[in-house]
């Protein structure tokens, strides 16, 4: 059966500032790219498949942290945050008329003004997933990767996550015909040898 490991793209200025990306193509910013140079894949990754978001700043995290070029999987792209993209996440929470909510009151079928949910999120995801055969690494966004893992755990966006989404972390679940999330199995990037 085939693991798949889902790992988060290092930070932007966009990220640092608080603000919504979803499809917006910001690239890593200069402390970021120090970073995972830094870091690689686990040796126990060795031979998996690298994939990534088309996206900029999943595409360079993962040819960083693997030293090759992934191939990328449209279905990987972030969730889209339509109008609120570029908008800072407190000040559309301080704002009652927003429309903004927080992860624990979305649901399945929470949607920003002209985004998507995250339903159509799993909609485009899942078909991918069955595709896989082969360990893969998969670079992508802290909104895919909440909604996979939103699936493996059986949470519906309701109450507090059962999760945590950290950046340079693998979350590793197996495919098998369902997500089977292992959380034992949540694991750092290794240190490169200076």
């Amino acid at each position: 059966m085939p693991r798949l490991a889902l790992i988060r793209h290092g930070h932007t200025v966009w990220n640092r500032d608080g603000r919504l990306q979803g499809r917006t193509d910001i690239p890593l910013d200069d402390h970021a790219r120090t970073e995972l140079a830094a870091q690689k894949l686990p040796g126990t990754w060795a031979d998996a498949d690298v994939v990534s978001s088309p996206l900029e700043r999943a595409r360079e995290t993962a040819a960083l942290i693997s030293d090759r070029t992934p191939d990328t999987i449209d279905a990987l792209m972030e969730m889209d945050w339509g109008t609120f993209e570029g908008k800072i996440s407190a000040d559309l929470r301080a704002d009652p008329t927003s429309g903004f909510r927080d992860i624990e009151h979305w649901g399945w079928d929470y949607c920003p003004h002209g985004g998507e949910t995250p339903a159509q999120l799993w909609a485009r995801v899942a078909p991918w997933l069955d595709t896989l055969t082969h360990d893969c690494v998969a670079v992508c966004h802290i909104g895919t990767m909440r909604v996979i893992l939103a699936k493996a755990h059986g949470w519906d966006f309701d109450g507090p996550a059962p999760f945590q989404i950290k950046r340079n972390r693998l979350f590793t679940l197996d495919i098998n015909g369902a997500l089977d999330l292992r959380p034992a199995e949540i694991t750092r990037l290794d240190t490169r040898a200076s």
